[in-house]
């Protein structure tokens, strides 16, 4: 496997022009602290690039720096708040350098897309880093392994409480809630309102026939009564 983290490098590359004992102690504070990370001693390298941001507060060489040793100690999320510091910078080498190592900050904390993120950055800037692609596919690997569980455990969660439900309704099928017995209750009652319209124009329906028979009847005798006395064809003036 490829390198996770690149060596980290002092960036004091234009800081001659500032004062010189400012910048006579700062680069022999920043040379101090790379000698003690050099030999593992991460604690004795933070305390040195502590001082020398001091003396020049807001460096993104510093705080590149300062965030390859927060790493080391396993202070991750520190980490990654000084990288995203060091990325306010001028220099390319050093921006690409900075996602390159955020990247791997992220990887270690298991935050595969934000490590993606960041190596996909480094790239941009520098498409030939070898180790950015080789950690780039890497992570996307890692990330692919870690949803496949996650949307498995989902599943089988979701499957879970559909089974409860399905056992809970063949179990107690006349334990319902209170919303589906306030349904039921709505369905039952709309039953009843058309039922009982449905027998309110039937009552009307045999009204209407039977005064129809009745004014049928009444026709035929008068028809009758006309038959006999004869057929009336003038006015009554």
């Amino acid at each position: 496997m490829t390198k996770i983290f690149a060596p980290i490098a002092a960036f004091v590359f234009g800081l001659l022009l500032m004062q010189s004992v400012m910048a006579e102690d700062y680069i022999d504070l920043v040379k101090s602290g790379n000698a003690a990370f050099a030999a593992n001693d991460f604690k004795k390298a933070l305390e040195f690039y502590r001082s020398a941001e001091t003396e020049i507060p807001e460096s993104p060489e510093l705080n590149y720096n300062i965030a390859g040793t927060l790493s080391r100690e396993g202070k991750y999320e520190e980490s990654v708040d000084m990288y995203t510091k060091s990325l306010n910078t001028t220099d390319i080498n050093l921006e690409a350098q900075a996602h390159y190592n955020l990247g791997n900050t992220y990887f270690h904390m298991e935050d595969y897309q934000n490590a993606i993120t960041s190596y996909e950055n480094a790239l941009k800037i520098n498409p030939n880093d070898l180790d950015a692609k080789f950690n780039l596919e890497l992570a996307r690997k890692r990330l692919k392994e870690q949803i496949k569980p996650e949307q498995q455990k989902q599943d089988q969660q979701q499957q879970q409480q559909q089974q409860q439900q399905e056992q809970q309704q063949q179990q107690n099928p006349d334990e319902q809630s209170d919303d589906q017995k306030d349904q039921q209750q709505q369905d039952q009652q709309q039953q009843e309102q058309q039922q009982q319209q449905q027998q309110e124009m039937t009552k009307e329906d045999a009204e209407r026939i039977l005064n129809a028979l009745k004014d049928e009847q009444e026709l035929q005798k008068q028809a009758k009564k006309q038959k006999a006395g004869g057929t009336y064809s003038g006015k009554d003036w």
